[in-house]
C-alpha cells in the first residue's frame, strides 16, 4: 500500500464526517469543483473528498477545495468538460461518454469484457492516457485522475439470464460503446446521464439499466426493480471518468502549490478512486440482499453467448478509429497489455 493512498484513506474517513473544511488558515486560492452526483454518493464522499482534505492539509490551507455536487453551478453532465474549459468550474469530475466523439480513445476501456478489476483498470488507463492522449484529447485539461467503475450490472424490472431476454428492452447505457453493445444483443438503448435514471425507471421510460453496484446506493436502484444480473469473475463492461482543472487556473498557482495539486494527482490516486469504486460495490450489492431482490449470477456457460457480439463491437471499433486516423487495434492491445500489466501487481 502506498504511503498516498494510506493518507487518503485516512482523510476518507474524516470527509465523511467534516467535509472538507479546514480552518485557520491563510487561503491564497479557492478552486470549484462541480460534478453531478449528490455529495453523499460513494465517489464524492470517499474519493472526491478525500483528495480536497488532503490538498488543503499539505497546502497548509492556502487552497481551499468549494464543492458544488449534483451540478449546482448549473448546466448539465454533458457540459462539465466545457465547463472546466471556459473557468465556469475550477476542477470537474465527469464521464468522457457524456460527450460521445469527443474523446475517442478513451471508448478502448469501454470495450465489452476487456476490463478486469477497478484499481487496475484504473491504473492501466491513467498509463494509456498520459502516453496517447494528454495534449490532444484532454488539451485545456489539467488532468487529475482518471478511472472506471468495478464491473457493470444489469439492473432490471424482468430477469436477465441471456441475450434474448433484452430483445425490446428500453435499456440505459453510460457511452456510445455500451450502446452498441446492447443495441446489437437487442435492447433499445436509451442515453442519459445517471442521475436521471430513478425517475426513467419510476415513469418506465426505460425498463433495465446497465451500472454498476457503487452508484445504485445513491441513487435507490434497489427499491426500483428487483433484479440484477452479474457476470462474476468477468467485467461486462466499465466507464470511463476523469477528474480535471482548468490549466490556465493550474499555470496561474506558484510552484509549490502546483506541487501539491500533482503530488496528490496521476497513477495512484487514479487507482485509489477506482478501488473506492470497489469498495462502494459492495454496500450498493448489500443493500439489494437485504431487500430480498433477485440476484442472478451467471455461469461461464450462460456467459458464452454475450461474448461473441463483444468480439463483433471490438472489431467494429478498431475499424471506425482506423478511419479516425487513430490505429485502433494498437489501442486494443495496449490497453489489455496494461491491464494485464496492473493486474499482476
Amino acid at each position: 500500500m502506498t504511503m498516498m493512498k494510506t493518507a487518503l484513506r485516512g482523510l476518507t474517513a474524516a470527509a465523511m464526517l467534516a467535509g472538507t473544511a479546514v480552518a485557520g488558515h491563510a487561503q491564497d486560492v479557492t478552486l470549484k469543483m462541480h460534478y453531478f452526483l449528490p455529495a453523499q454518493a460513494i465517489v464524492p464522499k470517499m474519493a472526491l473528498s478525500a483528495w480536497a482534505d488532503k490538498v488543503e492539509t499539505e497546502s497548509d490551507g492556502r487552497i481551499k477545495i468549494q464543492q458544488f455536487p449534483a451540478m449546482q453551478l448549473g448546466g448539465t453532465p454533458p457540459e462539465l468538460a466545457d465547463q472546466v474549459i471556459d473557468g465556469v468550474a475550477d476542477i470537474i469530475w465527469t464521464l468522457p461518454g457524456y460527450t460521445p466523439g469527443r474523446f475517442p480513445s478513451t471508448e478502448v476501456f469501454e470495450l465489452p469484457f476487456i476490463a478486469a478489476g477497478p484499481e487496475a483498470t484504473s491504473k492501466a488507463f491513467w498509463e494509456f492516457t498520459e502516453s496517447n492522449m494528454m495534449d490532444t484529447e484532454f488539451e485545456g485539461i489539467k488532468v487529475l485522475g482518471l478511472w472506471v467503475h468495478g464491473p457493470g450490472v444489469i439492473h432490471s424490472d424482468d430477469p436477465v439470464t441471456s441475450p434474448e431476454d433484452l430483445n425490446g428492452v428500453k435499456l440505459r447505457a453510460p457511452s456510445r460503446v455500451t450502446n452498441m453493445y446492447f443495441g446489437r444483443l437487442g435492447a433499445t438503448p436509451i442515453g442519459m446521464p445517471v442521475p436521471a435514471v430513478p425517475e426513467a425507471l419510476s415513469k418506465g421510460v426505460i425498463d433495465a439499466t446497465v451500472i454498476p453496484w457503487e452508484v445504485t446506493t445513491s441513487l435507490k436502484i434497489s427499491e426500483l426493480v428487483g433484479n440484477h444480473t452479474e457476470f462474476p469473475g468477468e467485467t461486462l463492461y466499465v466507464a470511463t471518468m476523469f477528474m480535471g482543472m482548468n490549466q490556465a487556473k493550474y499555470d496561474a498557482l506558484p510552484d509549490d502549490l502546483k506541487a501539491v495539486i500533482d503530488n496528490n494527482s496521476g497513477l495512484e490516486f487514479s487507482g485509489f478512486a477506482g478501488e473506492v469504486m470497489a469498495e462502494g460495490d459492495k454496500v450498493g450489492r448489500q443493500i439489494a440482499v437485504d431487500a430480498g431482490n433477485n440476484i442472478i449470477e451467471l455461469t461461464p456457460e450462460q456467459m458464452a453467448p454475450w461474448k461473441a457480439p463483444a468480439a463483433e463491437i471490438e472489431a467494429e471499433w478498431i475499424e471506425e478509429m482506423n478511419g479516425r486516423g487513430l490505429d485502433g487495434a494498437a489501442m486494443v492491445e495496449e490497453a489489455k497489455a496494461l491491464i494485464a500489466k496492473y493486474s499482476e501487481q
